[in-house]
């Protein structure tokens, strides 16, 4: 009973909801560097052909955006002064190669699509190994200190001014040197539970007193208000993709995501990962994307709904007794869109991610009509 009624409440908004895309909606597609792995290599006219078909794909789908990884553990798919070329191209840190970024940027605009550089700013291994990471890594002089934390990955302190700085001077240079459309950081925050303990009680010995989780926002509100001033500077959009679970960003992450929505200063827009059916049973579609809407209270701050194309055709477990939603309907990207179009700070949608909705792997039966009844409500 309590299904019904939660179905027909939702097919009523459905009836109600705007069918129709606002002006100058934004439609973003991931590419993670896992798909650099797969499309980028030593070959490098290979690696131009596949982004120029990467580019067509997503123009072909009605899609007008590409959130492309730039710098997922302290390197670059671009030419920088603080960071080394990416192994994830090449196979070894620091090697020479062309301007990924650069001739992504190139081909988007020639196609009427916008690229947001996506920046992971604190991880510099997705495990604990260091022998890759190379003399001319940042992260190079500080193995074995404070300022590196190793535990299920490698990453910087970001209670360390120097991190600030190296995180928002690699910001700067890539907003001076290249026409991005925007600045994404994922949902990547505070990487572990103890990595600046020594930290915060010298912090607490010379200032008034606070709990170690403020301590740990202000840290992170700190470095966001740099990188905001940064971008607003070379008039680059920046933003944010935190977790879809609110509770989540303050008891795991320390990201501050009701003050970046209420006040000026920090963000351009929101992109919360939500990352639900209409069925989970903890963080339910509809009510969690009103909640996300109901917390901006400034009007420099737009809201764009990052969407899970990856659940499609698979059990959800963590949606508890909504886990085969996924698997029952092949049109819930569709009704989230649509739903997501009558939130009155709503600007666009993103799709984690580019293998998903071009890659025959990970294709199932479900999916396939998922992009199929999504595509059909986009002019």
């Amino acid at each position: 009973m309590k299904k019904l009624i939660v179905l027909i409440l939702f097919l009523t908004i459905i009836v109600y909801a705007k069918q129709t895309p606002p002006k100058k909606e934004l439609r973003g597609v991931f590419i993670s560097y896992t798909e650099e792995q797969r499309y980028f290599s030593e070959d490098k006219i290979k690696t131009k052909k596949n982004i120029r078909n990467m580019i067509n794909n997503v123009k072909n789908s009605k899609m007008n955006l590409i959130i492309l990884q730039v710098r997922s553990n302290s390197d670059a798919i671009y030419d920088s002064k603080y960071f080394p070329y990416s192994k994830v191209i090449t196979g070894v840190e620091g090697e020479d190669y062309f301007d990924i970024l650069a001739y992504f940027i190139k081909h988007c605009h020639k196609s009427n699509i916008k690229l947001y550089a996506w920046i992971n700013p604190y991880r510099i291994r997705t495990t604990d190994e260091i022998e890759t990471i190379s003399k001319s890594n940042p992260a190079y002089p500080y193995l074995n200190t404070e300022t590196i934390y190793r535990n299920n990955g490698v990453f910087f302190n970001p209670s360390k001014q120097i991190v600030e700085d190296l995180v928002v001077n690699g910001v700067e240079e890539i907003v001076q040197n290249y026409e991005v459309d925007g600045i994404l950081f994922d949902d990547y925050f505070y990487p572990g539970e103890d990595i600046d303990n020594k930290d915060y009680e010298e912090y607490i010995n010379t200032h008034e007193y606070i709990t170690i989780n403020n301590y740990r926002l202000n840290v992170i509100n700190k470095m966001v208000k740099r990188v905001h001033e940064v971008c607003n500077k070379y008039s680059v959009p920046f933003g944010i993709s935190p977790d879809g679970n609110i509770s989540n960003n303050y008891e795991n992450h320390h990201a501050d995501v009701r003050r970046w929505m209420s006040e000026e200063g920090y963000i351009d827009f929101i992109m919360p990962q939500v990352y639900y059916g209409f069925f989970n049973e903890t963080k339910p579609f509809y009510h969690t994307v009103k909640e996300w809407n109901s917390l901006i209270k400034t009007k420099s701050v737009k809201l764009m709904i990052a969407l899970a194309l990856y659940k499609s055709g698979n059990i959800d477990v963590y949606a508890k007794s909504g886990q085969d939603e996924w698997i029952k309907y092949n049109n819930i990207l569709k009704r989230e869109v649509i739903i997501s179009r009558n939130l009155s700070n709503y600007t666009g949608f993103s799709i984690f991610r580019y293998d998903n909705l071009y890659q025959e792997e990970y294709y199932n039966d479900q999916l396939i009509e998922e992009v199929k009844n999504l595509t059909d409500i986009l002019k």
